[in-house]
């Protein structure tokens, strides 16, 4: 069976991967789902010198003091900046990266380069002087598309536990050594199949590195490993036994 590592997206911890991490376990695959530096049980960490680096640093060193190989790594959202970069520092570890509605964002581009210049705008009033990105407000009617799927338990649950993202893992370009890189597979679920190859086609920086890579459909909101998490451990397993 297959080695996963779980990295969540932005105000998340591993918590947030509890169902699909069951799931994948069940089938009887080694799962080491990940709360990165700063967020969640670890937000006490945060701070200014939290950086892409940072959460970079956190997936290398899990893999290496952890000793393992031939890892399926998986990336949701602004995780797939670290996911990225981690694969590069340690390609010989690495038999996949899954971006799950993310991507690899090509070298000196950041998570925050891709925000339309009114939302950094918004985004940066926002922040003020701060060094930390607070998290949604977890209203459907004001965001239906992205929270598709999600019940109101799971809103109560997110409001909650959502914790404020150090501002750096957002702004800082990833930055890769143009060495060997690593396959890739894509889980889609606000974006149809038919938009993501077009946006391939058209070399947007998101999804331009996914070309050689499975493509797959899970449609619901962004956060399937909470709307959708047994959908999504099946893919999951399903790319690890293709």
């Amino acid at each position: 069976m297959a080695t996963f590592v779980l990295v969540p997206g932005f105000w998340l911890g591993a918590w947030a991967w509890r169902d699909v991490t069951a799931t994948l376990r069940a089938q009887g695959h080694e799962v080491y789902p990940m709360t990165l530096t700063g967020l969640a049980e670890r937000a006490h960490l945060a701070g200014p010198q939290v950086s892409l680096e940072t959460h970079t640093t956190d997936i290398v060193r899990l893999i290496e003091v952890e000793d393992l190989h031939d890892v399926l790594l998986v990336g949701h959202s602004g995780g797939g900046m670290p996911v990225a970069q981690a694969a590069d520092r340690i390609p010989d570890r690495i038999a996949r990266v899954i971006y799950v509605e993310s991507g690899p964002l090509p070298d000196g581009t950041a998570q925050f380069d891709t925000v339309p210049p009114e939302e950094q705008q918004r985004l940066r009033a926002v922040i003020g002087d701060g060094d930390l990105l607070p998290p949604p407000a977890w209203d459907p009617p004001a965001d239906p598309s992205n929270l598709a799927g999600l019940d109101e338990s799971t809103l109560s649950l997110l409001r909650e536990r959502s914790t404020a993202q150090p501002l750096r893992t957002a702004t800082d370009p990833v930055r890769r050594t143009g060495g060997r890189t690593a396959p890739t597979a894509l889980v889609a679920s606000t974006f149809p199949l038919t938009v993501v190859r077009e946006m391939i086609a058209q070399r947007h920086p998101f999804f331009t590195g996914l070309a050689d890579g499975p493509l797959y459909e899970l449609p619901t909101g962004h956060w399937p490993m909470l709307s959708e998490p047994k959908a999504l451990a099946d893919i999951l397993d399903l790319v690890a036994r293709a």
